[in-house]
């Protein structure tokens, strides 16, 4: 993935990005079509009804996501004719790019970009009313489960021994950490050498992290990824296009993120001891 593309997913669809009057964000279709690199509007729709049928089978409402509407453009001479547009969704540029054609980059960073906005919304919208220390424990657990999907999707690509997948996790880490390793957000981290970095992480770091694991295994299924080596640069490019969509977004890179006081492990404690009695 070239660095110039990497950059360029988050920029783009931030930049096409509008806010309606009532302050909600949607993008338009046309654009949207441009910017995946499609030719034509009539090469495009096929794949917005895609995206339209997968909005009706997860239960949600199409016409909340994609937003029909007609518009008289300048055709020379002072005529005008009309033309379709759609107004999409967050929600709806996501499923877009899920049934777009994987075989263009842009759709590839398309589904990270619009993975991790759709990502960050959902968990707005479901810990509204946790406090921190939930919220840590419920991303942990999500991320200790997806990476044992990773795992077995990795060693699937060729990622076979413990050595191999040390070194599969520090590119990750890497990409998304700016060129740091696991050794060295340990120590930044100033933690002992039993304790675990993942679970010395506030809920925003292991939000990044938990993007950064669920996009490596898709992406690593999702285009047949074979070799160490192309393995592991996978996993240093999505963590780095994570990286640079939280620097689109004006996010705090994960290294400068606060350690918190209690570990995991600790907060795990207090909530058993929070059970009734043979909880």
């Amino acid at each position: 993935m070239s660095d110039e593309l990497s950059s360029f997913s988050g920029s783009v669809f931030e930049q096409i990005k509008k806010v309606n009057e009532y302050g909600s964000e949607f993008w338009l279709a046309r654009e949207l079509q441009s910017v995946l690199d499609y030719s034509t509007w009539q090469k495009f729709l096929p794949v917005v009804r895609k995206a339209m049928l997968a909005c009706v089978n997860s239960g949600a409402e199409v016409d909340d996501h994609f937003n029909q509407v007609v518009k008289m453009i300048d055709v020379g001479k002072g005529a005008k004719r009309k033309s379709i547009d759609i107004e999409l969704s967050r929600y709806a540029c996501y499923l877009i790019v899920q049934n777009g054609d994987s075989s263009k980059e842009v759709i590839a960073l398309g589904q990270t970009y619009f993975a991790i906005q759709t990502r960050k919304q959902e968990l707005l919208e479901k810990f509204e009313e946790l406090d921190e220390e939930s919220k840590r424990l419920q991303i942990r657990q999500n991320l200790r489960d997806h990476n044992k999907r990773l795992v077995d999707t990795a060693k699937a690509a060729g990622v076979e021994t413990n050595l191999d997948y040390a070194v599969f996790q520090n590119y990750g880490y890497m990409g998304l950490y700016g060129g740091l390793t696991a050794k060295d957000i340990h120590a930044r981290k100033k933690l002992k050498p039993s304790q675990g970095i993942l679970d010395h992480m506030g809920s925003e770091e292991l939000a990044a992290n938990l993007f950064r694991a669920t996009q490596t295994e898709g992406k690593l299924r999702r285009d047949g990824i074979t070799g160490k080596a192309a393995a592991n640069q996978t996993h240093y490019d999505v963590g780095r296009t994570v990286r640079k969509t939280i620097e689109e977004l004006s996010g705090t890179m994960p290294e400068d993120l606060p350690t918190p006081e209690k570990s995991i492990q600790k907060i795990e404690a207090k909530k058993r001891k929070q059970l009734p009695p043979g909880g």
